[in-house]
């Protein structure tokens, strides 16, 4: 449903039923009229304005800036002429003007477009014009019962325009949903083909390559991998295609589950683990670079694990393999000899983000390297 099309056809209604109330106000305040046949033309004029406007605001196309300050200079005009038409005397005890409440409409339809602001403006427009029209000076017009047109007319552009802002967030917000959820079923029917044909067949040959062994096996072994990196691709895509969100952070989940493969396993919690961009791809930067040490210094038939925690307070990414582990003093005879792998890539990076890498070690039971990024506290 389209709720700004519903505001503009009750602004339509408003304006029909305000030119209905100010002819009868007419036949009823005629003794106030100087010119009554002159009123009556001014109330054609209005009603074919509010004809022409009623089927220009329908279409989005013609909901211009210009026809919105015509529609407000016009009615301006019809107010005004109250003057010309009404006694003095009339004027003066605050009878009603040839508008009525159809001076309204222009306020109604600045605050659908605009919003709160669009609508304030308009009012306070048309507000000053009706205060002008019953000479009220600025000393005392907070004391004179003219000031309620205007008050009301305030009270309209703040509250419409508030609806339409409201309305308009909540259409973009059903659109986005509605692709999403889209995206997801399409995005579901591709998964049960891919698990239907390709990974099956990938499967299939990592055991087989497993059983006959020799080169078969390093093939078996490179469809596992991609196996498990096709796995990983359908995993980050079910978490919104891009890992991006409209508020600039990134889904730490999704973006290390791309390091999944055969020899890495990649556990992480159920919901999104939301960081800024640059932080997240720092993270993961470290972590790859922390993969890549595995795979370099305890060979090809070591695994590793990362499991990634969300503390609310801080994220904790923790990698650990089963290779040799690490003799000790190593890693400063690496940094002393212009080995930066550890020192820079891993640990430099989360210093640099305000956070701290240990690497745990000991000789024959593997390596852990643990990563935790502080969050900065909320602003209320």
């Amino acid at each position: 449903m389209n709720v700004q099309a519903s505001l503009w056809r009750s602004i339509a209604v408003f304006r029909v039923a305000s030119l209905v109330y100010a002819a009868v106000l007419i036949v009823v305040d005629r003794a106030d009229y100087r010119y009554l046949g002159w009123a009556w033309a001014v109330l054609a004029g209005m009603a074919a304005w509010t004809a022409f406007t009623s089927a220009a605001y329908a279409m989005p196309a013609r909901r211009t800036r210009l026809l919105l300050a015509a529609d407000l200079l016009v009615t301006a005009a019809a107010l005004a002429s109250t003057a010309l038409l009404q006694y003095p005397a009339s004027i003066a005890k605050a009878a009603m003007p040839v508008t009525a409440t159809w001076v309204a409409g222009p306020v109604l339809a600045w605050a659908v477009a605009g919003g709160i602001r669009a609508g304030v403006v308009a009012a306070l427009v048309l507000g000053a014009c009706d205060l002008t029209l019953r000479h009220q000076s600025l000393a005392g017009v907070y004391r004179s019962p003219a000031l309620n047109g205007t008050v009301l007319l305030l009270l309209a552009g703040v509250a419409v325009g508030y609806v339409s802002t409201l309305a308009d967030r909540a259409e973009r917000a059903v659109q986005r949903a509605t692709e999403i959820e889209a995206a997801s079923r399409e995005r579901d029917r591709l998964a049960r083909g891919i698990h239907d044909s390709v990974l099956q067949v990938l499967a299939l040959v990592q055991r087989r390559g497993a059983e006959v062994g020799g080169e078969a096996a390093e093939i078996g072994r490179l469809a596992g991998e991609q196996e498990a990196a096709l796995r990983a691709l359908i995993a980050a895509d079910g978490d919104g295609g891009s890992p991006g969100l409209a508020s600039g952070d990134l889904d730490l989940r999704a973006l290390l589950t791309q390091e999944a493969s055969a020899s890495v396993s990649v556990v992480t919690p159920a919901g999104p683990v939301l960081l800024p961009a640059h932080e997240a791809e720092e993270v993961t930067a470290a972590v790859h670079a922390a993969l890549d040490n595995v795979r370099r210094h305890c060979g090809a038939a070591a695994r590793a694990w990362v499991l990634v925690d969300d503390e609310g307070e801080a994220v904790t990414v923790t990698i650990r393999d089963d290779g040799p582990g690490i003799e000790p003093g190593r890693l400063a005879l690496a940094a002393a000899d212009g080995r930066l792998g550890v020192s820079q890539a891993i640990c430099g990076r989360l210093r640099d983000l305000g956070g701290s890498a240990r690497v745990t070690s000991t000789p024959g039971t593997g390596t852990e390297v643990r990563l935790r990024l502080p969050r900065p506290p909320a602003v209320l």
